[in-house]
């Protein structure tokens, strides 16, 4: 009873590190993004504050 039983779904071979990612994206989506904010530059990261969306967001006909 130790014998691994194979499944149709189970490939003969490995699969790569890349058709992992797309079969996990194909699931579950592209959640995370391909650079952390720490590999960033900080100057695209300006004016993207939660505060700076909000206002963005702000109809015209209340002020600002």
């Amino acid at each position: 009873m130790s014998e691994r039983q194979e499944t149709p779904d189970t490939p003969d071979t490995p699969e790569t590190p890349e058709q992992r990612r797309r079969r996990l994206a194909a699931v579950f989506g592209d959640v995370l993004p391909e650079t952390t904010t720490d590999e960033r530059d900080p100057a695209e990261d300006r004016g993207t504050s939660g505060d700076d969306w909000l206002r963005a967001q702000v109809p015209p006909h209340h002020g600002s």
